[in-house]
C-alpha cells in the first residue's frame, strides 16, 4: 500500500502559491499580430480573370510584334525604300502608342488623386480636425498650383485662413472660394450636354444613330466635367468616371426618369403638344442633366457642404425650356 502524504504547511508568501501568469495573446491565437506592431502577412490571391485577361493581352501583345517584324522584314528584303518606310511609320505608331499610354495612365491617376481628397474633405467634415482641414487645403493648393484661372481664390484663402480657426470654418472657406467657379463651368457643360442630346434625338432619324449620339455626347460631357474640377480624363478615365457615375445613380435611386419629372421641369401643358420625337429628345435631355450633376458630385475635390448642391429639375429646366418651345 502507498504511504499516505502528511499534511503540509505553507507560509502565506511562498512563491509556489502564486498564480501562474496567463498565456500572452501569441500562444492563444497565432493570428492576432506579434508584438512589435508587425502583421501576419497574407497571401493576395490572383484570379482567374485577372490571369485570363493577363494571358490573352500578352498573347495579343506577341502575334502583334510578330506579325509586325516579318511584315517590315520581309518588306525590306523585297523593297528596300517600302521597307524603311515602313520601319519609320512603325516607329511613329509606336510613339504614338507610347504617349497615349502615358496620357492615359496620367489621367487615371489625377482621377484617383481627386478621389482621394475627396474622401480626405468627407472625413475632415466629419471630425471637424483641424489637421484634416489643413491636408485639405494643402491637397486643392497643390492640385490647382498651376491653374492661372485659380490664383485668386488662392490668394483669398490664404488671405482669410488666419481668421478660420475652426476646421469647419476652414472648410467652408475652401468650398467657397475654391469650387464655386468651379460648380459654374461644370454647370455649363452639363446645360450644353442636355441641349445637345435633346437637339441631337429629335433630329437623327434612325434608334442606332440616337444611341451612339447619346452616347458620345454624354461621355464628352462627363469628360468636361471632370476637366472643369481639374479631371484631366481620356478614353480610359472618361470610362472610368461613366462607371462611377453609374454607381452613383443606382446607389441613389436616380436613374428611373419618367413623364412626371419632363412634367415639372417643362410644365404639363408643354409635354402634351410637343411631338413624340422632340419629346424623346427632352427626356434624353433631362436624363443627361442627371448624370451631368451625377458626374459633378463623382469629379468633385470636395462634397457639397457649404454651398447646395445643384436641383435636377432646375438645371433641366434651364437647358431645355428653349428646346421645348422650338419643338
Amino acid at each position: 500500500m502507498s504511504e499516505r502524504k502528511k499534511p503540509r504547511i505553507f507560509r502565506a508568501d511562498d512563491p509556489a502559491l502564486q498564480a501562474a501568469p496567463p498565456p500572452s495573446p501569441i500562444e492563444e491565437d497565432p493570428l492576432l499580430p506579434v508584438s512589435g506592431g508587425q502583421k501576419p502577412s497574407v497571401r493576395k490571391r490572383i484570379g482567374v480573370r485577372a490571369v485570363f485577361w493577363a494571358a490573352l493581352s500578352g498573347l495579343i501583345a506577341l502575334g502583334a510584334s510578330v506579325a509586325a517584324y516579318e511584315f517590315i522584314f520581309g518588306l525590306i528584303a523585297r523593297y528596300a525604300v517600302l521597307g524603311w518606310a515602313a520601319v519609320v511609320l512603325g516607329g511613329i505608331v509606336a510613339a504614338g502608342l507610347l504617349i497615349f499610354t502615358i496620357q492615359e495612365i496620367a489621367g487615371l491617376s489625377r482621377l484617383r488623386r481627386i478621389d482621394g481628397l475627396r474622401n480626405l474633405a468627407a472625413a475632415a467634415w466629419n471630425s471637424l480636425s483641424r489637421r484634416d482641414a489643413d491636408a485639405v487645403r494643402a491637397g486643392l493648393n497643390a492640385l490647382y498650383r498651376n491653374r492661372p484661372d485659380m490664383e485668386r481664390a488662392r490668394l483669398l484663402v490664404d488671405e482669410r485662413a488666419g481668421d478660420s480657426p475652426d476646421a469647419d470654418a476652414l472648410l467652408t472657406l475652401l468650398e467657397r472660394e475654391t469650387l464655386r467657379g468651379r460648380d459654374a463651368v461644370a454647370l455649363e457643360a452639363v446645360k450644353s450636354g442636355a441641349r445637345s442630346v435633346a437637339a441631337a434625338t429629335a433630329l437623327l432619324p434612325s434608334g442606332l444613330l440616337d444611341a451612339a449620339a447619346v452616347l458620345y455626347l454624354n461621355m464628352r460631357m462627363v469628360r468636361q466635367v471632370a476637366e472643369s474640377y481639374g479631371g484631366r480624363a481620356g478614353w480610359l478615365g472618361s470610362w472610368r468616371l461613366m462607371k462611377q457615375v453609374a454607381f452613383h445613380l443606382a446607389a441613389t435611386g436616380a436613374i428611373a426618369l419618367g413623364d412626371d419629372l419632363l412634367g415639372a421641369v417643362l410644365g404639363g401643358g408643354a409635354v402634351a403638344k410637343i411631338s413624340r420625337k422632340a419629346g424623346e429628345g427632352l427626356m434624353n435631355g433631362a436624363l443627361t442633366a442627371r448624370i451631368g450633376i451625377a458626374a459633378m458630385e463623382v469629379s468633385r475635390p470636395m462634397p457639397y457642404r457649404a454651398l447646395p448642391e445643384p436641383s435636377v429639375k432646375k438645371v433641366a429646366a434651364a437647358a431645355l425650356r428653349r428646346s421645348a418651345k422650338a419643338a
